[in-house]
């Protein structure tokens, strides 16, 4: 039984787009949970946990190996620990309090922990359980409420009254009232999103729209190191985006995550940010772009006296290097810099290194540079229009799409739509980059903003505010895509108190142990 749990969960989760299995996401939990009904000690209930787990997390990150085995490895037995840490809990209510009390207790220390684990150095959090519905865009339109949490709290309800239907064969009033609860955690969500798909956007949260470019270059990235050159690399963008700004004449054109793998900005590199200059000036549009970047410290500073940066003997100095994004504009301002906040763990940047730097030793380093700094703000990027004068924008790169917390910061912080810049094409064509793709639909719901996705091999894609793709291009082609992108100035309740929910699940666990203890309620 958690064997076949952990199939159901896997198999629900998002995968190629004709595999639509998200509906065994409300039941998945159910064998799992009535093999734990039996007074199994914690070791043995532990084992049927854990093994459920580890099912699942293979099925659903297998791809992850792919770009790094260890990696890939390190991933799946990570997540299967980590996902077995609201079960803790669970059973400690279930052997105080009794089984149906740890059933119903279940959804808020599930939520509970999604949300502090999504905020560790170490987390992952792919599979968040509410990611498995990213695809299901007319039952989870009430995420611009609770956000993800609340569709993982949702699901884990349902299996719970799935349950306990199950084990109340004999007593038919309490069957009819976990019906009757069954079918209203289905209704609501689904009125919900028809009244949603129905409503009209008032003026004065729509505020035009921009046209925007994307640019899929289709640069394999385990071998652009060894087949391109800087000067090779830059030349394909300039032949994909001058005949694409010629043919549509964007605002904004868009290249994917590390498009310019070199320190553009670094004054060894002057030439080559010039030649960038003079096309932008030329194609008359703002250029947002994946590149790396790298900053200096003076031995005096206290970034240099941490020792969390890197030292080079040969120049004497300093520095950091950075994952990150530049907007580029056409009338000679300074490009505005962002640095990637969110970084993978071990495959970027080794969690903790900043208190342990010797971790550092323990990257999986990919093809090209790895070890990466880390940013600490969200700022928004600012370019001008043709029809709306200047527009604001957030840029997230790449992983930073499965953050709930980090992509509303960049909302409140005024951004009318989304970008995302990405590199998938580690992954080959497994179904990692359309789990990508769905992770990021969740966030375009939650706060409302469309989203221009622009990725190296593919899946580049527009997405409106619903969650729905709208415009996408096949991957492994190079190519371009165009299309008109809404502006947008609410904020949803999501938006504006992102963490309501798992901090009351927060509470709400805590207060349940508490009397689960107490001995108030009696196995």
């Amino acid at each position: 039984m958690p064997v076949l749990s952990g199939l159901l969960l896997g198999v629900s989760f998002p995968s190629y787009p004709f595999i639509r299995l998200e509906l065994l996401a409300w039941v998945g939990l159910v064998p799992l949970l009535l093999s734990l009904k039996q007074d199994d000690s914690f070791g043995s209930a532990y084992r049927k946990i854990w093994l459920s787990m580890f099912v699942f997390s293979v099925l659903s990150l297998w791809w992850v190996s792919l770009a790094t085995l260890p990696g890939g490895i390190l991933t799946v037995i990570a997540e299967s620990f980590f996902l077995t840490v609201p079960f803790l809990p669970f059973y400690l209510a279930m052997r105080s309090a009794g089984f149906r009390y740890a059933l119903l207790s279940l959804p808020f220390f599930w939520t509970a922990w999604e949300w502090a684990y999504m905020g560790q150095d170490l987390s992952l959090g792919w599979l968040t359980f509410g990611n498995s519905q990213a695809n299901l865009a007319g039952m989870i339109q009430y995420a611009d409420i609770t956000g993800v949490w609340g569709v993982s709290f949702w699901l884990v309800l349902f299996n719970v009254l799935v349950v306990i239907y199950w084990m109340e064969k004999d007593v038919a009033a309490v069957r009819r009232r976990v019906l009757a609860a069954a079918v209203v955690l289905i209704a609501l969500p689904y009125f919900y999103g028809r009244l949603v798909f129905g409503e009209r956007v008032s003026p004065g949260d729509l505020s035009g729209s921009v046209r925007v470019t994307l640019v899929q270059p289709n640069i394999d990235p385990f071998r652009k190191w060894e087949l391109h050159t800087g000067s090779d690399m830059m030349g394909i963008f300039y032949r994909i985006t001058g005949r694409a700004v010629f043919r549509e004449v964007p605002d904004l054109v868009i290249w994917p995550e590390t498009a310019i793998p070199f320190f553009i900005l670094d004054t060894r590199y002057s030439g080559y940010f010039q030649s960038l200059y003079m096309a932008v000036r030329e194609w008359r549009v703002a250029l947002l772009s994946g590149f790396s970047d790298i900053e200096y410290y003076h031995p005096a500073s206290e970034r240099a006296k941490s020792g969390r940066v890197k030292f080079d003997s040969t120049t004497g100095r300093h520095f950091e290097t950075f994952n990150a994004s530049l907007m580029m504009n056409a009338d000679g301002r300074k490009p505005q810099v962002y640095h990637k906040n969110r970084l993978v763990p071990f495959a970027e940047r080794v969690p903790y290194v900043d208190y342990f730097p010797w971790l550092d030793r323990f990257t999986f380093s990919l093809a090209g540079i790895s070890s990466w700094g880390r940013g600490t703000d969200t700022p928004v990027m600012k370019f001008n229009t043709r029809r709306n004068g200047t527009v604001e924008t957030a840029n997230i790169i790449c992983y930073e799409s499965i953050f709930p917390g980090l992509v509303t910061g960049f909302v409140r912080n005024g951004a009318e739509f989304l970008t995302l810049v990405t590199n998938d094409g580690w992954y080959a064509t497994s179904y990692g980059p359309y789990q990508h793709v769905a992770i990021a639909k969740l966030r375009c719901i939650e706060n409302r903003r469309a989203m221009a996705r622009c990725a190296n091999t593919g899946i580049t894609a527009f997405i409106d505010r619903y969650g729905r793709v709208y415009d996408d291009m096949p991957w492994w082609k190079e190519g371009t895509l165009t299309a008109d992108v809404p502006l947008y100035r609410d904020m949803t309740l999501y938006t504006r108190f992102p963490d309501l929910l798992p901090k009351t699940s927060v509470a709400v666990s805590v207060l349940l142990l508490v009397v689960a203890f107490s001995g108030i309620v009696r196995r």
